[in-house]
């Protein structure tokens, strides 16, 4: 039996990490996108065995990645799953 995978509901309140833009959800689906990142820290860093999650709305990555030495690598996909 194929199982189709449904988007999580969300239970909590989504904010930018770096603006402090509340992002738009209703009846538990996020309305815009936001940027999800997650790093698990081994050793050999200041952060060792933590890890740091954060959001990022489309406004605040677009102005991140402007910044960048070396542009993203983009990849254009035919559907989303």
């Amino acid at each position: 039996m194929n199982k189709v995978k449904q988007a999580p509901i969300i239970r909590h309140d989504i904010y930018c990490n770096v603006c402090g833009k509340k992002i738009l959800v209703e009846q538990g689906i996020m309305k815009e996108d936001v940027f999800e990142a997650a790093k698990e820290w081994g050793y050999f860093s200041k952060y060792d065995l933590e890890v740091h999650k954060f959001n990022i709305c489309e406004e605040c990555y677009d102005r991140l990645i402007s910044s960048f030495k070396i542009p993203i690598q983009k990849i254009r996909k035919r559907e989303a799953l």
